[in-house]
């Protein structure tokens, strides 16, 4: 029976071109827990708009966490469409080939889907808005090196939580890419270049 192509019909995780470099859920958790950049994908009407920021996932309760300012595009785009893609990603050396369409890039990458919303709760939006940071300063102690959030600063930011519905992963970290044979082989220098990249 024909595979169905149809995007309306399938989940927008469907459809890997490579299936040997799709991860686990396990392998995209520990990727969200020590990913240090999300990027979030939001629209307005029909123009798309991404946004990079940090971010916390927050596995027990399967959301990720991140805030913007308290007006401008990205709390208009959501208040609009708060169907979001999230991407987080890992990226190693380069990888160079004898073949055009063969050079590539080590990485690891998630894409998390699902829906945006504003945490209106002053006491919720301080809460995670402390754990974001202690993902990125865990060594700095609240109430001792750092003031909590006070109330005027809860007021000018937006703190958002995004329920995942589902994600993907996908990685590529060989050491090297394919070559041919109908070309001559790559010097090592090439690879060993590249490395330092």
């Amino acid at each position: 029976m024909p595979r169905d192509y149809s995007l309306d019909k399938n989940p927008p995780t469907a459809f890997q071109r490579i299936p040997e470099n799709t991860r686990d859920d396990d392998w995209i958790r520990a990727l969200l827990h020590r990913g240090q950049i999300a990027r979030i994908a939001s629209r307005w009407d029909l123009q798309p708009f991404v946004n990079t920021t940090t971010f916390l996932y927050d596995e027990p309760n399967a959301r990720i966490i991140f805030h913007s300012n308290v007006a401008g595009r990205v709390r208009a785009n959501l208040d609009n469409y708060p169907e979001v893609c999230v991407e987080v990603s890992e990226f190693g050396h380069l990888l160079p080939s004898n073949v055009a369409l063969e050079f590539s890039l080590q990485y690891r990458s998630a894409l998390v889907f699902g829906k945006a919303q504003v945490i209106e709760d002053d006491d919720k939006k301080r809460e995670v808005l402390h754990k974001l940071v202690a993902k990125y300063f865990g060594k700095m102690e609240l109430s001792k090196d750092y003031r909590p959030a006070t109330e005027k600063e809860l007021r000018s930011t937006s703190v958002y939580e995004i329920a995942i519905e589902s994600w993907s992963g996908k990685e590529n970290w060989k050491e090297r890419t394919d070559q041919s044979d109908e070309w001559p082989a790559l010097d090592e220098k090439w690879f060993e270049e590249y490395k330092k990249s």
